[in-house]
């Protein structure tokens, strides 16, 4: 049993970011992750041809900003040699292979219980704390709907969690669901590798440039949101024009509006647009209804294919081991992105902080 004042769960950017915090103000705390490396969801779940839709001032970490002569935008693997420099600066040492199993608190000691297996050795170890912070994600566990028929289908079902490159798609026909950024990208890198895309598109959402986005993100620093909101869907307007004869509709409110109060992205266009334009990427509006063998039936149209990529997201797995509220945090869940976990991490570690200078 080891004690200390914090326990974070979770060695991605944003454990690693309330680690270099809680170090600035020497609080005593630990790293449990579950898997062998930190950021391991980069790392491993992470496609190819990955590259940061913000520019790089908007995700750096605390304390640790990206040098100004850097790329504006960062592809995958300079996003990793700079969480690897940022610790090796805040010599952070997650416990990595520490897979938590419950988290407790007990009302008497007024302490955190965690316990997890150390599944390098075999063994069970328990922390105690005074704080819990909760920074395993909102990525922890892909999901998949549940489509009837599709635990038949006769090709092959892959989450986007899973998805690297398309080259083993090449002229394979592949129906990717989910329009967010990692569908709208993958069926771009799909169609590049040779492969007959076609998405599922069902709901409204706003597409930009990572230009646009950046001059958005850059202006409301000086004016309302909905001002900047007007000003960008505008020029998004004159760039792509109307979108809706291909399927794809803007939703009523603005985008950086529905960021805040939603969490929801808008799309960031790396060519996939033009592709649909074009045709070479197909668009499907509408559910699917049912899978049989390897057809897929929608509400009015029916095709064969031989790849389901599903980019329908993520769940937290934490309510399955997590019981208690007080001395409590959760980081990086506000669906934010990397904007967002420096900003979590720097109130969450103020906020120990400043509890921790009232009890003393």
């Amino acid at each position: 049993m080891q004690e200390f004042t914090v326990v974070i769960v979770g060695a991605g950017p944003s454990g690693l970011a309330i680690s270099a915090c809680l170090t600035q103000n020497n609080v005593s705390h630990i790293i449990l992750e579950k898997e062998e490396c930190c950021a391991s969801l980069w790392r491993k779940n992470a496609y190819d041809r990955l590259n940061l839709h913000l520019a790089s001032e908007f995700c750096s970490l605390p304390l640790m900003p990206h040098p100004p002569s850097g790329p504006t935008y960062l592809s995958k693997d300079q996003f990793l040699q700079y969480i690897d420099k940022y610790v090796e600066h805040f010599n952070i040492k997650p416990r990595y292979c520490h897979v938590v199993v419950s988290a407790e608190y007990d009302e008497l000691s007024k302490k955190w219980s965690v316990e997890t297996k150390n599944t390098r050795e075999d063994t069970s170890e328990t922390y105690i704390s005074n704080y819990l912070v909760i920074a395993s994600g909102e990525n922890s566990e892909g999901y998949i709907p549940n489509v009837p028929g599709l635990d038949n289908f006769e090709g092959e079902v892959v989450h986007s969690k899973y998805y690297k490159s398309g080259s083993k798609y090449e002229s394979k026909k592949v129906l990717v669901v989910g329009c967010g950024n990692s569908g709208m990208e993958i069926a771009y890198d799909l169609q590049n590798w040779g492969a007959n895309p076609s998405i599922v598109i069902r709901s409204s959402f706003h597409v930009f440039s990572r230009e646009l986005i950046h001059q958005g993100m850059s202006m409301v620093n000086y004016f309302p949101v909905r001002v900047v909101d007007a000003i960008i869907t505008f020029l998004a307007k004159l760039k792509y024009g109307d979108l809706s004869k291909y399927g794809i509709y803007r939703p009523k409110e603005g985008p950086l509006h529905l960021k805040n109060i939603t969490g929801k992205s808008a799309v960031i266009d790396v060519g996939t647009i033009a592709k649909i334009k074009e045709g070479a990427i197909k668009v499907v509006p509408s559910n699917i209804k049912r899978i049989e063998k390897k057809k897929v039936i929608f509400e009015n149209m029916e095709e064969e294919f031989d790849v389901l990529i599903f980019a329908t997201g993520y769940r937290s797995v934490v309510n399955k081991w997590l019981k208690g509220e007080l001395g409590l945090y959760c980081a990086g869940l506000a669906k934010r992105g990397l904007f967002g976990v420096k900003m979590d991490a720097e109130s969450i570690a103020e906020d120990i902080n400043k509890n921790l200078n009232l009890h003393n």
